[in-house]
């Protein structure tokens, strides 16, 4: 079933006190990935708690009622198991694989942190890993070349006070001034059983998954009134470019081009993702072809196209290119505009298009070949969606997009009128 998009079994159930729990069986190898959705990222905080879902990210590592500091690391890790978390603007995930013999460690340990957190968070704990994730914006963001581009381009698409408007690592200052209480109830109020998807795909039977997830998630009580993300969906054309040139310690110029789309998970990002590959993904992409092979304005590393998919308001695609030695940035960001706007005028060919679907599926199975990336593809259908099987849904579509279907969405969403355009130029040129 080469193109049916997810050929395993999947079994839910859902706990009395909300906690969804998804089970694909598979056999192939004595080893299970848990992953765990919270349906609560950086769109979800309110003002001045800005940066609580990353914060949170950090603070489920140290420590909960039965736990000890740094000890889920540790119990994972020496059962021979891998683990980590992320953080986007809609939601926060936990995962681990293990041996499937330690399947029921792990439960009991994400179990733990769900529901035996605040009772567990101190003050030091919480000063500490705030210095952490301000260490992390200055090493991620803030002290590498073109490192603040995310942060400038989320206000320059979305409004103030629009859910996507600030990143994910937030305001300092928020964090800051937050008393320990405030992060006790941020907590509280997001991290519970029917605000969450527990996802377990490998050796295990659903029954005994089932059984398990109720043993030890079953008695945290469920929270009746989680507050709903506020509406982002719908951001206003200004009909208005919107430009900003940045100059700072960068190695040669660079221009990002963005544009709203739409969200995730609909028929228009579907088309959105097979135009960002034939735009942008790899050599034989239309950017590459043109500026870094043709016109050799970009340098070949450094160019491309990609859709972030976010799932509650018009998605973004982002068309970034690197500038040669002695290359302008006026004459790069032209060559970027030409070629983004070709897009509703020169028809993609069959061989584009052939491409760019041989790459997306390629990408697809390799997600799909592993348990844990199994595992958080149905914890994200399930928790965005509904429904864990609608992640059949994805590759046929992309495999079902057509050139003419390409060109009506470079027509409609990616004209220059309601474009942002960031640039960075190395401080010497200014």
């Amino acid at each position: 079933m080469p193109d049916s998009g997810y050929p395993w079994p999947i079994e839910t159930t859902r706990l009395d006190n909300g906690l969804r729990v998804v089970v694909s069986e598979d056999r192939t190898a004595p080893a299970v990935a848990v992953n765990l959705w919270y349906d609560v990222g950086s769109r979800h905080e309110p003002d001045g708690q800005t940066g609580f879902a990353h914060l949170f990210e950090h603070l489920m590592f140290e420590g909960s009622v039965n736990v000890a500091k740094t000890e889920h690391m540790k119990l994972i890790q020496g059962s021979g198991g891998s683990l980590n978390a992320t953080t986007n603007p809609d939601r926060t995930n936990y995962f681990e694989t293990v041996p499937a013999e330690h399947l029921e460690l792990a439960l009991w340990l994400e179990a733990d942190r769900m529901g035996g957190l605040v009772p567990a968070l101190t003050q030091e704990t919480l000063d500490n890993q705030r210095d952490v994730v301000k260490n992390e914006r200055r090493q991620r963001y803030e002290n590498v070349p073109y490192g603040d581009a995310w942060l400038r381009l989320l206000p320059l698409l979305y409004p103030p006070r629009h859910p996507y408007h600030h990143a994910t690592i937030g305001s300092m200052a928020d964090l800051n001034a937050a008393a320990l209480a405030t992060f006790q109830a941020f907590h509280t109020t997001y991290y519970a059983p029917n605000n969450a998807v527990l996802t377990v795909v490998g050796d295990a039977a659903a029954a005994d998954v089932f059984a398990l997830a109720d043993k030890y998630f079953g008695a945290i009580p469920a929270r009746v009134d989680i507050p709903a993300a506020p509406d982002g969906r719908t951001v206003p054309a200004t009909g208005r470019a919107v430009v900003e040139t940045v100059t700072a310690d960068v190695p040669a110029p660079r221009v990002y081009v963005a544009h709203r789309t739409h969200p995730f998970g609909t028929p228009g990002y579907d088309v959105l993702t097979v135009l960002a590959t034939v735009l942008g993904s790899g050599r034989g992409s239309r950017l590459y072809q043109r500026l870094a092979d043709g016109e050799r304005l970009a340098q070949p590393d450094l160019v491309g196209a990609y859709g972030v998919d976010l799932a509650h308001a018009p998605a973004p695609l982002i068309v970034t290119a690197t500038a040669r030695p002695g290359v302008t940035l006026e004459r790069l960001a032209t060559g970027v505009a030409e070629v983004v706007d070709e897009l509703a005028t020169v028809p993609v060919t069959h061989a584009e298009l052939d491409r760019a679907k041989a790459l997306l599926s390629t990408a697809w199975w390799r997600q799909m070949s592993s348990v844990e990336g199994r595992a958080d593809t149905l914890g994200r259908y399930a928790t965005q969606f509904g429904d864990p099987a609608k992640a059949a849904e994805r590759l046929p579509a992309w495999l079902a997009v057509s050139a003419e279907q390409i060109a009506e969405l470079a027509a409609a969403v990616l004209g220059a009128g309601d474009r942002v355009t960031l640039t960075y130029l190395p401080e010497e040129t200014s």
